[in-house]
């Protein structure tokens, strides 16, 4: 059995760290998400955005909701030309780092510096079934590493990587052939969600609908004041400098 990592939080300057620690070489970076529809909060992220990442609640809606979809789709089988690149979760609180790889390895145009972890993963992974994906994951030292350097330097105290949490990271990512992508290595294979216009980015009403689809469905069972305290949402955009 692998060891669980220590949680990430979400947290940008965390998030870039370990990006860039990954191989990242592209002048982007994540950027706090305050609001989806106003426009003067949305106007201090550079556009266009590439790909968001949703922290929420593992409620007990949420697992039905999990539950009754996925055993809705066929088995996913993996194919080198998908157009996107899902890895199934299988290190106990490493969702964070599950869902950086998802949104970088899935968005169009990054460059990853040569002989890096992203440049290997983008090479090795398409060509991969899904068990082949799962031990290559779980056998990267360079990962672990990576991952226990910045979950150590987050504005909170790390929890123990044993800790069990209710807080969850998924990736929604507009591919290069336009689709828009929820990626979870919790869930049986990536999830098509929609086909963006070449002029829509990851943060166009069309896309972001699924983002506040999790809110809502909180918000049914509970006072939308307090399970929106629960979410967090940062975007993979260009850098400021």
């Amino acid at each position: 059995m692998v060891e669980p990592f220590i949680p990430l939080e979400s947290n940008p300057e965390l998030l870039n760290n370990l990006s860039q620690s990954l191989g990242l070489a592209s002048r982007v970076s994540f950027h706090d998400v305050y609001s989806l529809d106003d426009p003067s909060l949305l106007s201090f992220i550079p556009r266009p955005a590439f790909a968001l990442l949703l922290v929420f609640p593992i409620s007990d809606a949420y697992e039905a909701h999990r539950s009754a979809e996925d055993a809705s789709l066929p088995p996913y089988e993996p194919t080198p030309d998908d157009g996107v690149i899902w890895i199934k979760q299988t290190i106990g609180n490493a969702c964070g780092t599950y869902a950086v790889l998802h949104a970088l390895l899935n968005s169009p145009s990054l460059e990853f510096a040569p002989n890096s972890l992203l440049a290997a993963f983008k090479n090795d992974l398409p060509s991969l079934a899904i068990p082949s994906r799962v031990a290559y994951i779980e056998s990267s030292a360079d990962l672990k590493s990576k991952h226990a350097d910045v979950a150590a330097i987050g504005d909170t105290t790390a929890p123990d990587a044993f800790d069990d949490t209710n807080l969850h990271f998924v990736a929604f990512v507009k591919t290069e052939d336009g689709t828009l992508y929820e990626l979870d290595g919790r869930r049986s294979g990536p999830l098509k969600r929609a086909v963006l216009l070449d002029t829509d980015d990851i943060l166009c009403p069309v896309a972001t609908k699924y983002v506040t689809q999790f809110m809502d469905r909180e918000a049914e069972v509970s006072s939308p004041s307090a399970s929106y305290l629960q979410f967090s949402l940062v975007a993979l955009a260009p850098s400021f400098d």
